[in-house]
């Protein structure tokens, strides 16, 4: 295969985009041509909400092609049109053949939620130190332990293990189940982890299954009654949507955590839950927080 590299400003990302998947380019990407840079920058988005811009200042666009003259005939197509001004040729270079599945695989290592708590692919052995470990894999479902709003929500559920917190939970909008699997591992014997997507669920069932856990997968219509820990790792705009849902299902003396809040978003959340509970910020994390009420 053959990637065409190309450098364009940040108006023309998305007319770039249309054209190459119209011409055929197996995929598409964008980068941020600054990245790692002091001029870096963070571009955050919200499912369902339009993205807060096309691309970066200086985007590199990067589409790959079967074969080198489908490449070099893109190339010709594009610098014809008047939307390429501005754009220039990074490269066309051939992509060496390679076991993508071993290098998918070297992406995703052993992650340290505390140094006795970690997740751990099934291609890894688990670290000398670990005394609980979640043998997960990356999958269709969001959820992995490597961002930080998954990891703080762990380590609020390890800090709480084994106490009243977690004798039962809710995890509310699962994806691959983590959060619901962790409070199991932490001593929690009634746990729901519910989803809107279907493959969530089934997500969520296979990981209970892969580390010999017991809970119950499902739609949002099985909540039923409260919990002492109703968790929410989604984004800040369902969030404040759902707050009377999510606060009617945390019993007396329970815990409402929320997570996949950017810090300056705080503010919003807090006055979101304001009629229901005083929210307050319990962890912080490369710009992300965790939010947590007491009822």
């Amino acid at each position: 295969m053959f990637e065409l590299r190309l450098m364009c400003p940040e108006d023309r990302v998305e007319l770039l985009s249309d054209a190459l998947d119209a011409l055929d380019a197996l995929s598409v990407s964008v980068e941020d041509a600054d990245a790692q840079t002091d001029a870096e920058q963070a571009l955050f988005g919200e499912p369902g909400m339009p993205p807060p811009k096309d691309g970066w200042q200086r985007s590199r666009v990067l589409a790959l092609f079967h074969e080198q003259a489908q490449a070099q005939s893109a190339l010709q197509l594009l610098q014809a049109q008047d939307f390429f001004v501005g754009c220039e040729l990074l490269g066309i270079d051939h992509v060496p053949e390679q076991d993508w599945v071993r290098l998918t695989q070297s992406q995703f290592a052993p992650v340290e939620i505390t140094p006795e708590f970690w997740i751990v692919p099934t291609w890894h052995e688990p670290p000398a130190q670990a005394r609980v470990v979640i043998r997960l894999d990356p999958g269709l479902a969001f959820g992995t332990g490597t961002h930080p709003t998954t990891r703080m929500c762990l380590r609020w559920i390890a800090r709480h293990g084994n106490s009243s917190a977690l004798s039962r939970v809710l995890d509310y909008g699962c994806g691959s189940g983590i959060l619901a699997v962790g409070a199991a591992k932490f001593g929690a014997t009634d746990v729901d982890a519910v989803d809107i997507d279907t493959a969530a669920v089934d997500a969520t069932d296979l990981n209970a299954q892969a580390n010999q856990v017991s809970l119950r997968a499902g739609l949002p219509e099985m909540v039923s009654d409260t919990y002492q820990t109703v968790l929410a790792n989604i984004l800040a705009t369902p969030l404040k949507v759902l707050a009377p849902l999510l606060w009617s299902r945390v019993a007396e003396g329970g815990h409402l955590v929320l997570a996949g809040i950017l810090e300056r978003q705080a503010d919003e959340l807090k006055a979101a839950y304001a009629p229901y509970c005083a929210l307050q910020v319990a962890d912080q994390e490369d710009g992300w927080i965790l939010m947590t009420a007491a009822r």
